[in-house]
């Protein structure tokens, strides 16, 4: 119970010295990783199962030649294509995202900066310390939390694509 005291008091000082855009990029990175875990678990636990279902529809038709033959296997790939490429587009944002707003922490910072020089002047360094802290510590959040999310997301489109590859394999047209 102590650790977690200690973790939470590091993690309560580390967003008050980065100040309040900290709990948005904290708030981005998590959506990001719920929906990069819900990817993972659709690739690895229900798209296999959804995969063998239509490998055995397409094995039981008789008719695998003709052209309305080749224009349902095409249907039943995009209709796979398409669940596996669901939320992709909003994991990619969500990482484009991340570094914009640790961006956005600078600007807050500066101006903390900038209205600590004209009200107390350039003498007082303390203060002038604390808003450049404002300024680069949500940066370097915003990119820790960016790096994260552009390797996984980067793999799991990779496995979504030679899964996809693999059905379309498994369906064979004569």
């Amino acid at each position: 119970m102590l650790v977690l005291m200690e973790i939470w008091e590091s993690i309560r000082d580390f967003v008050g010295t980065g100040g309040q855009v900290l709990y948005v990029v904290a708030i981005a990175l998590f959506l990001m990783w719920v929906l990069m875990i819900e990817r993972y678990w659709f690739l690895l636990a229900e798209f296999p199962r959804l995969s063998q279902e239509i490998i055995a529809k397409w094995d039981a038709r008789q008719d695998t030649t003709s052209w309305y033959a080749h224009r349902i296997r095409e249907a039943w790939i995009s209709e796979a294509s398409e669940k596996l490429d669901q939320r992709m587009l909003l994991i990619k944002t969500l990482v484009a995202v991340c570094p914009l707003i640790g961006l956005l922490g600078t600007v807050t910072g500066m101006i903390s900066v900038f209205e600590t020089m004209a009200s107390q002047g350039t003498g007082n360094a303390r203060l002038m310390a604390s808003g450049i802290s404002m300024a680069t510590i949500p940066t370097m959040a915003g990119m820790v939390a960016a790096l994260s999310g552009v390797f996984f997301s980067s793999r799991l489109e990779t496995k979504a694509k030679m899964v996809k590859a693999k059905l379309v394999d498994n369906m064979p047209h004569h």
